[in-house]
């Protein structure tokens, strides 16, 4: 790939100037017209290997779909459904009423005289302002993110993690989780051939990780988790994983996604150190995916903080290994998705990195304010005795429980259908079951066997799902990832819809 990738820059370098200088075409009319600079030839050839099934080819249907049934053109069902994508706003989940009073104030300083509005959300609002440019939300803030919300970050993970010390210093704001995760990225991506930087990902995989590599011209080191043990990490997988990888590029990092996207699974603590002393003992660079923290519902499991495990291990590793954690607003119960707010912590980077990462978040000036301001609102809520405090904690409880609700009625239901097996929901926002289709249905179509199967769903049902090729898997399974954030009522429509079609789809491809 490496080789591959190295020609490819070669034949781009050396474009001949008739190609970059455009032959001319003749229009219709007879005037001379230069021909296009940029063509799909001469465009940079890494962003042609980006691929995010997320929002792929059976996404753009599901919007055709909605296109036509809102033109009056019959289908076989009344409505689309997607539940290929962690939107949870957008699939009913209404947000947090103290968060977008807040944002509301911040935006419209001008409500503060208005006394609707509770004393608390008032107080954070002016706090917030007093720390923008001109006490307006529309200035720029530091790169790095505003100083009084860094500060309210490192006291969060303070708590969070049982005292173990956080310097706002090594917090960096972000344009939500993915903008920190690429940054980090481009600062690891160096060398070419053999020496080409590899980064390991678990399969399955958020597609973000395969598309940033993609287009960074990094490896893609696969290694896969265990799906007989609910999609659990194996330490002697990574190794695996990791000398294959070592033949043919250099691997320097390690990411992990916890609680998993898309496969759902809660990490135990057990786990999380044997990571972080197979990284110590290979020299990578750990990132963990946070993001789905708030999202626990199994029994017996419960989120631990890379970090905070990290330092209970003590200074051997605590004082050594390096370590990236990311966390956003976009999920959890917050799901506020649009206004792109996150954050990522850094540990034992050296301090002349440290700089040049400094200076690279300084090239797109700084996050966006309103996100940054939301991040501030989750990890400083309202407190006991605080007006909003009891609305606040009934609005969160009651999400994280109908999530969890979902969570074990998804299960429960495709559980039901033979033909699909589906592991233990025990966080996140996802469910990816496992689909058993015959090879009947490999000659019917020219795409990968879960991608007819999910394109066919939507043309007959209007359920818009994800193959579990967009994410990966081993060869010769097949998988779909689908959200549980649908409302319960709807999420049982969905549900019954998935076992009636795959029945129907069996009884065709038998």
């Amino acid at each position: 790939k490496s080789h591959n990738l190295l020609k490819e820059r070669r034949q781009c370098k050396h474009v001949s100037h008739t190609d970059a200088a455009a032959v001319t075409q003749k229009r219709p009319n007879g005037v001379s017209s230069r021909a296009k600079v940029l063509t799909i030839d001469t465009m940079n050839p890494t962003v042609k290997k980006v691929e995010y099934a997320v929002r792929g080819p059976i996404v753009q249907r599901a919007v055709e779909l909605e296109r036509e049934l809102s033109e009056g053109i019959k289908k076989p069902f009344a409505e689309v459904i997607k539940a290929n994508i962690g939107d949870a706003h957008a699939m009913g989940q209404q947000p947090i009423t103290f968060f977008r009073q807040v944002l509301a104030l911040c935006s419209y300083p001008e409500l503060l005289n208005d006394s609707t509005f509770p004393e608390d959300a008032k107080s954070r609002a002016r706090r917030i302002l007093q720390s923008c440019g001109g006490n307006s939300m529309g200035s720029y803030s530091a790169s790095q993110g505003i100083d009084s919300v860094r500060q309210d970050v490192a006291r969060y993970i303070e708590r969070r993690d049982g005292g173990v010390p956080c310097d706002p210093d090594n917090i960096y704001l972000t344009t939500g989780a993915s903008d920190g995760i690429v940054t980090m990225l481009k600062l690891l991506v160096c060398g070419e051939g053999a020496t080409r930087t590899g980064v390991m990902i678990s399969i399955p995989q958020y597609p973000l990780y395969s598309a940033a590599l993609a287009e960074l011209g990094a490896v893609q080191i696969n290694y896969y988790l265990n799906e007989e043990k609910c999609w659990s990490m194996d330490i002697s997988e990574l190794q695996r994983a990791l000398d294959e990888a070592r033949r043919h590029c250099n691997p320097r990092a390690l990411c992990i996604i916890n609680p998993g996207n898309p496969t759902g699974q809660v990490q135990s603590r057990q786990c999380i150190e044997d990571v972080i002393r197979f990284a110590a003992k290979e020299r990578l660079f750990l990132m963990a995916d946070e993001v789905y923290q708030d999202n626990v519902y199994a029994d017996g499991c419960q989120f631990h903080s890379f970090k905070k495990v990290l330092f209970e291990m003590g200074p051997e590793y605590s004082n050594t290994v390096e370590l990236v954690s990311f966390h956003s607003t976009s999920k959890c119960y917050m799901g506020e998705c649009g206004f792109r707010g996150g954050y990522m912590e850094i540990i034992n980077m050296d301090n002349e990195v440290k700089a040049q990462l400094t200076k690279l978040v300084s090239v797109r000036l700084c996050p966006p304010v309103p996100g940054q301001a939301l991040m501030d609102l989750v990890v400083n809520p309202p407190q006991p005795g605080e007006p909003s405090y009891e609305n606040f904690i009934k609005e969160r409880t009651a999400t994280l429980s109908a999530l969890a609700e979902k969570a074990k009625l998804t299960e429960q239901v495709l559980n039901t259908v033979q033909g699909i097996s589906c592991n233990p929901v025990q966080g996140a926002m996802y469910s990816f079951p496992r689909i058993t289709i015959s090879a009947k249905a490999y000659c019917k179509q020219v795409h990968t066997p879960d991608m007819f199967y999910c394109m066919k769903m939507l043309e007959e049902t209007g359920i818009c799902l994800v193959p579990g090729s967009g994410f990966g898997q081993k060869d010769g399974t097949y998988h779909f990832r689908m959200t549980i954030l649908p409302p319960t009522d709807k999420l049982k429509i969905l549900l019954n819809k998935v076992k009636e079609f795959h029945q129907k789809f069996t009884q065709q491809y038998t």
